[in-house]
């Protein structure tokens, strides 16, 4: 076990965007949608953009088959799923390239 010694400035956010990314059919839209549910039934508002893909099922780690699903989460009224994305979760390398 490593111990840190160094502390660690912690910020509190009322709004934050977060984007998961990954193949087609590898769950993202499950993945934010789960991710949203929890958020709300912790009290906070939430507006959600999922974003599929035009193919029906691209290859494997291809740039054409990468979906999405960004929600953005707050303390205080969400109107809109947010323009820029402060948290992006990649599930592989095509993923973090489109993003």
């Amino acid at each position: 076990m490593i111990a840190s010694k160094t502390k660690q400035k912690q910020e509190v956010l009322e709004a934050v965007v977060v984007r998961f990314v990954g193949d087609s059919g590898d769950g993202m839209q499950l993945t934010g949608t789960q991710f949203s549910d929890t958020s709300a039934m912790f009290g906070n508002d939430i507006a959600t953009f999922p974003n599929y893909p035009a193919e029906i099922r691209a290859p494997q780690g291809s740039l054409y088959g990468v979906s999405g699903f960004q929600v953005h989460i707050g303390s205080v009224e969400i109107s809109a799923p947010g323009e820029n994305v402060d948290l992006l979760v990649a599930m592989n390398p095509a993923g973090l390239k489109t993003n």
